[in-house]
């Protein structure tokens, strides 16, 4: 149980938490994209040796830098919220989530930042093929971060390779591998990195867009949107099966998140697919509302994508929360009851232990292995709290699924009128490659919302509710930090945006600077 002042305090912490990773993931995707888009024009500049990619490189590999340097600040304190904020969830799970988070530091910054060096100031220094090694690094070191920390993600929303421990009440781990290839860290890893090289060529593309309408760097523009366009369109190419495969994970081990995507309270067989709709903000799990105020359903197509398995049944909320014996679904009351009782349990063994009563200890354990599985239910205070918020999580994934559809079609056009030289005369097509960027930073963040808040309220789905993660803080000391790091964070986003319109504006051509100036 958490009473109101408490309460708050969770609200904040949440509030803080959510704003400092969407200004976080900001930056983050085109570095994962860049990195590679940088990789490929350099490798063109040395099986070429045309210095046209060479001076293409080293203007994107700018704009790569001052995004990199500012998305490091970023991380670096949202890491520390962990600590601050939610003690006890770090406490809990410190032996688990730490571990690829020290992984990540170990070998993918390590990698990343060592040659980063290299690429950026080493032109000159070392040998064409040595460089060319360096942006390759620096590429697969920063998606190797971001697997690492993807995995500590996976396992917060999909728990395995790991037990409790009664005596230090943490969660331990036991199997590193299984927590590493866990299905849900695989598909946020492939679905993450491929929206984000997606994302990445946009930005290239949107840049290009603008020289072309400016009548500047015509040329380089137009090889880098050939570059980009075919990136794009193969990381869409990916994005589609990457996201298929998350949602058919989801409606395996997290039915609840998949059921608020789609605004489906109650299950059906042979599920329709929600294309557009307009969810009811006055409805509630178990009342006689209807879901939507408007919808448009493509009939049978949920239950083939969450089940693979035509007409198959697709549980609702309703039935999650409230149960389905038809379909052997425990009702959320139940496992609040079971919970109620592990955690008694709990205190049973932990006095009987100071107590050295052996005998009603190891009774009180066996017990409690029999209800461990629900311990995190017995935190909360209704069945209602276990769905998570529909309407945010509905339209969230909903403007990714239909802007990440569509983005393929504009990488295909810009492909098609730059092959053919035509593109300098499609003006509207170069106005829509501009709007493309900021497009694909809504879809970027659409698509961590609906991860992040349709797992509500677990901080580790079924195990660890949010209120009992937190910290021991009082609500005013969170909204103090919350509102410096809101005006540091909006400070180092205006910055970031003013440096990197100076430098479109300067564009690529560095011929009145030495190399070492560049």
């Amino acid at each position: 149980m958490i009473d109101q002042l408490n309460l708050t305090m969770v609200n904040w912490a949440r509030a803080q938490f959510a704003m400092t990773a969407m200004y976080h993931w900001l930056f983050v995707p085109l570095t994962l994209g860049l990195s590679f888009l940088l990789a490929f024009f350099e490798t063109l500049y040395v099986k070429t040796g045309k210095e046209e990619w060479k001076r293409i490189t080293k203007f994107w590999m700018l704009l790569f830098a001052i995004n990199f340097a500012i998305g490091v600040a970023t991380g670096i304190i949202l890491e520390f919220e962990f600590g601050t904020n939610w003690s006890n969830y770090s406490w809990m799970v410190g032996d688990i989530f730490g571990a690829p988070l020290a992984a990540e530091g170990i070998f993918a910054f390590f990698l990343e930042a060592s040659f980063f060096a290299v690429m950026f100031f080493g032109w000159e220094r070392v040998s064409k093929k040595t460089h060319l090694f360096s942006t390759w690094m620096v590429a697969i070191g920063t998606n190797l971060s971001a697997l690492w920390i993807l995995v500590a993600n996976g396992w917060m929303q999909y728990p395995v390779g790991m037990n409790f421990n009664p005596d230090k009440a943490r969660f331990e781990m036991v199997n590193f591998w299984e927590v590493l290839f866990s299905p849900v860290a695989i598909s946020k890893f492939t679905h993450a990195t491929s929206s984000s090289f997606q994302l990445a060529s946009l930005f290239v593309i949107g840049v290009s867009a603008w020289f072309l309408l400016k009548k500047r760097h015509r040329d380089m523009a137009k090889k880098s949107i050939i570059v980009a366009s075919v990136f794009g369109l193969l990381s869409s190419a990916f994005v589609i099966f990457t996201g298929d495969e998350a949602a058919y994970t989801n409606a395996r081990v997290q039915p609840m998140k998949l059921a608020a995507f789609e605004g489906l309270y109650d299950g059906e067989t042979n599920a329709g697919l929600v294309a557009a709709g307009i969810v009811n903000p006055q409805k509630k799990p178990g009342d006689d509302q209807a879901p939507f105020l408007f919808e448009v359903k493509v009939p049978g197509l949920l239950s083939l994508l969450a089940n693979r398995e035509p007409g198959s049944f697709v549980p609702g909320i309703n039935d999650l929360v409230y149960g389905n014996r038809e379909h052997n679904i425990m009702g959320v009351a139940e496992k609040i009851e079971k919970g109620k009782i592990a955690i008694e349990l709990l205190r049973q063994y932990k006095d009987a232990k100071k107590e050295n009563d052996m005998e009603r200890a190891d009774s009180a354990l066996a017990n409690f292995n029999k209800y461990k599985d629900y311990m995190g239910f017995g935190y909360l205070n209704s069945p209602e709290e276990a769905a998570p918020p529909v309407g945010l999580t509905f339209y969230s994934f909903h403007i990714m699924v239909i802007l990440g559809t569509l983005f393929p079609l504009l990488f295909l056009l810009f492909l098609l009128f730059a092959s053919k030289d035509t593109i300098s005369g499609k003006t509207w097509l170069l106005r829509l490659g501009i709007l493309g960027v900021p497009l694909a930073y809504i879809a970027s963040q659409a698509g961590w919302i609906v991860a992040e808040v349709g797992r509500q309220p677990w901080t580790i789905q079924n195990l660890l509710p949010v209120s009992v993660a937190r910290s021991n803080l009082t609500a005013g000391t969170v909204q103090t930090t919350f509102f410096l790091f809101l005006a540091l964070f909006t400070i180092l986003l205006i910055a970031e945006i003013r440096i990197m319109l100076k430098q479109i504006q300067i564009g690529p051509d560095f011929s009145g600077m030495p190399d070492n100036e560049i």
